[in-house]
């Protein structure tokens, strides 16, 4: 008497029979799948990558007809994670890590630059006004200088120091007693914070990113016209300049970045608000990851420059050729060629 033959043992033959056929097929596309995923499909041979795309659309067909005619769970499933690794195989991007990075620097970046101009502008001009209004401030009243500092960036400096003492820690180069030493510490900390907030809180309406912007310019004005005061403002900018034009700068293109997004907020245009936003996101992003890479570099001249550096015009000189070319690369970098 024959056994009966359930329909799961006919569905577990024609998977047995349907696996024979295809699998020496199947095999080659695994290996040519792992191939490029471990070299990269730019480093593999003509033959190859014609097979793997061949062999992909091949492998394809066989899961839908798979489907098609039911066959086991197992067969479906080995099926569906081999398309799926072809299909990144054959069709994502190729370029890797450092390629991306190359990129990056040598197109995204400057042309997001360019197109958001007049945000990163306005992130200038917030900085400005504030500068000159702790600047004008403090002459008008010395305890101005009380309100806007806060007494870890102060170390002590103020309208009572003298003018010896003030110049005494411009030129000292003893980074364990300068008092500038302790204030271009924290003056870093805090501008790296004040960067990530003012793009992080730009979508609220621009506001915040203006405020803090601005809020950031006070201190910087009324510390500057504390020494303008007593005869250093030249010293003082020399010794600012080495890394504050990159450091500064940074805030103020993360600034532009926040204000894109809140721009994108208050006027989306015909746009839905997130559709809007997703849109200035794309520059406003690389924005911030530009401002990230002049905070790195403002830490690196600061490491090395900050105090070895004695005179004047030599931290001027390093301070403002390094911010041109910052300018040279947002101006120059990313156009196509003739």
């Amino acid at each position: 008497m024959n056994a009966r033959v359930t329909p799961q043992d006919s569905a577990l033959i024609r998977s047995a029979r349907f696996r024979k056929e295809r699998e020496a097929d199947w095999r080659r596309l695994e290996d040519l799948v792992e191939k490029a995923e471990k070299n990269g499909l730019q480093n593999m041979d003509f033959a190859g990558t014609r097979d793997l795309a061949s062999l992909y659309r091949q492998a394809t067909t066989s899961l839908a007809i798979a489907r098609e005619i039911s066959l086991d769970k197992a067969l479906l499933e080995y099926l569906e994670a081999l398309t799926a690794r072809a299909y990144l195989s054959v069709y994502a991007p190729q370029e890797r890590l450092g390629g991306l990075v190359g990129r990056f620097i040598t197109k995204s970046a400057p042309q997001a630059m360019r197109r958001s101009w007049f945000y990163i502008l306005l992130g200038f001009l917030c900085m400005g006004l504030g500068a000159l209004a702790g600047y004008l401030l403090y002459l008008e009243n010395a305890s101005w200088f009380y309100v806007f500092m806060p007494p870890e960036m102060a170390g002590g400096r103020g309208p009572d120091s003298t003018t010896a003492f003030l110049r005494s820690v411009i030129y000292d180069d003893d980074h364990s007693s300068s008092g500038l030493g302790a204030f271009a510490t924290y003056l870093f900390s805090h501008n790296t914070r004040i960067a990530i907030f003012v793009f992080g809180l730009g979508v609220f309406a621009c506001a915040p990113a203006f405020l803090l912007t601005f809020y950031n310019g006070l201190i910087l004005g009324a510390f500057y016209a504390l020494h303008v005061d007593r005869g250093l403002g030249w010293d003082l900018g020399g010794w600012l300049s080495i890394h504050g034009v990159t450091e500064l700068s940074a805030i103020c293109i993360a600034c532009g970045g926040g204000m894109q997004l809140g721009m994108a907020v208050l006027f989306p245009g015909r746009n839905t608000r997130k559709e809007a936003l997703r849109l200035a996101g794309k520059d406003a992003v690389k924005l911030a990851i530009v401002a990230a890479i002049m905070l790195v570099a403002a830490a690196i001249l600061e490491g090395f420059f900050r105090q070895t550096v004695q005179d004047m015009w030599t931290r001027y000189l390093i301070g403002w050729t390094v911010g041109f070319g910052w300018l040279a690369w947002f101006m120059l970098g990313g156009r196509a060629r003739q």
